[in-house]
């Protein structure tokens, strides 16, 4: 005669807790893959050639970058991560990202950007009675969900002349934020090949 033996509730409170393990094990593999797929940043190599200097970074780093970053440096959230470059002589580049919670925030958060920098000559010279600022937009590129290229000139009455080059770019729900800035004027302005920096930086999104 065959006997059928009913489970005891200790062995089945054990099959409940080993379900509930690996339940949670599985519900933890997104959120890990989520994790590794953080934004890369760009490489030292990635940012227009300097031509007698290497460019150096330093780690990618959580929070705002100090000092802030002239035109859109209030405008940075806290979840922000950044990244400083530099080279031998008097230029340097700063990246900044970051990962909204929704597409729709990010949307937001790239108008804002944009808005900052297509105001940022204006407001430099109202800040600074000593400083004689203008822009420059040098459009849109055509990578990912869009990015766009500023450029401003500012001159000092003591005599400095610096040039800068921004952009800001949207993959999905994360922004990037990059800047470019030298001694000079738009002449030595290396737009071709920020543009291309900008289009490898919003790819790195991924």
């Amino acid at each position: 005669m065959n006997a059928r033996t009913r489970p005891s509730r200790t062995a089945l409170a054990a099959v409940a807790a080993a379900a509930a393990v690996a339940g949670l094990a599985a519900a933890s593999v997104p959120a890990a893959a989520a994790h590794s797929a953080a934004p890369r940043f760009l490489a030292p190599k990635e940012l227009p050639p300097h031509p007698t200097s290497a460019w150096y970074a330093g780690p990618v780093t959580s929070g705002q970058p100090d000092p802030l970053p002239m035109c859109v440096g209030e405008a940075l959230p806290p979840i922000s991560q950044h990244r400083q470059y530099w080279t031998e002589f008097d230029t340097g580049a700063l990246q900044v990202t970051v990962v909204e919670r929704s597409v729709t925030r990010a949307k937001q958060l790239a108008a804002l950007w944009q808005k900052k920098l297509s105001e940022c000559a204006a407001e430099l010279m109202e800040k600074d009675p000593e400083v004689t600022a203008t822009a420059r937009d040098y459009g849109r590129i055509d990578v990912e969900e869009g990015a766009r290229v500023y450029g401003i000139h500012t001159r000092h009455t003591w005599g400095a002349s610096d040039i800068s080059l921004f952009s800001v770019g949207r993959d999905d729900r994360t922004v990037t934020f990059v800047r470019w800035a030298q001694m000079g004027t738009f002449e030595h302005a290396q737009v071709a090949d920020f543009k291309r920096t900008t289009a490898t930086a919003v790819n790195k999104l991924h």
